[in-house]
């Protein structure tokens, strides 16, 4: 989201969020404190809305914030997460040949 529209405020994050999951602003804003303590975004407090923007690139972000799941809700185990995720939302063909395609790269890299 701040990827995509730049620096915004916890409201413009709220409205662009809330059109696709209904989420409450309380939610959004303790989200941002929470990436922002851990470095991903930064919070101008300059104006009086705190306007919040990305510090590093979306898939660094992405990265660490499945490695913090993976960790935490899996005790470190990848096959646990892609099960869970797996069994709650049924894939397309073509996603399930994306992550084919994904773990023989990753075969690849590891031999």
């Amino acid at each position: 989201m701040l990827w995509d529209r730049g620096p915004s405020t916890v409201r413009e994050v709220h409205e662009v969020l809330a059109h696709a999951k209904p989420m409450g602003y309380t939610s959004v804003l303790k989200l941002l404190q929470i990436m922002t303590t851990k470095g991903t975004v930064r919070r101008n407090e300059d104006a009086r809305a705190h306007v919040y923007e990305a510090v590093q690139p979306a898939e660094t972000t992405k990265r660490q914030l499945v490695t913090d799941l993976v960790q935490r809700a899996f005790a470190g185990s990848a096959s646990q997460l892609m099960m869970h995720a797996l069994a709650g939302k049924k894939a397309s063909a073509q996603e399930i040949d994306e992550i084919r395609r994904m773990l023989d790269e990753y075969e690849g890299r590891t031999k």
